[in-house]
């Protein structure tokens, strides 16, 4: 099973954040920049909150709110689901189901070590499934074990 740990090594460890006090149109040009869906809020190297386009839609915009004149703070996502390194694809994938979220920050003992959206786990699980498929077509096509050439 494909761990979380050996998803970042592939996709990467980058991330990218807002401070709390940050507005809300600097933190959506921010995402439009990078081209991701929601950027983690770090206050003293603490992961304080996320701030998403689902937050934006669905707090700013509806609200009536000024996007210039609200914080990011005001409209964060505080309860933050997490994953180690160490958990597979498929924890992700649970968690992300079950809290109906997109993003899940990867932290190792508090330390920030990158984050994982809904698409990379999707992407990583296929990658798997497409894995084992071929390695059943040549264990069928080779004749199974035991067999000489």
């Amino acid at each position: 099973m494909i761990t979380v740990k050996q998803l970042l090594s592939k996709k990467g460890n980058e991330f990218f954040f807002v401070k709390p006090g940050t507005n809300t149109f600097e933190a959506i040009q921010k995402m439009s920049e990078k081209d991701v869906g929601c950027l983690m809020v770090i206050d003293n190297d603490k992961l304080v909150g996320i701030f998403s386009e689902r937050d934006y839609a669905r707090k700013v915009i509806l609200q009536g709110k000024s996007s210039k004149d609200t914080s990011v703070s005001e409209f964060m996502s505080t309860k933050i689901y997490f994953v180690s390194p160490a958990e597979t694809i498929y924890d992700c994938m649970a968690l992300m189901t079950n809290h109906h979220i997109r993003h899940l920050p990867v932290l190792d003992q508090h330390q920030i070590m990158g984050i994982v959206s809904i698409g990379d786990v999707v992407n990583a699980v296929i990658h798997e499934q497409k894995s084992t498929i071929k390695d059943l077509e040549n264990y069928i096509l080779g004749g199974g074990y035991g067999t000489n050439p």
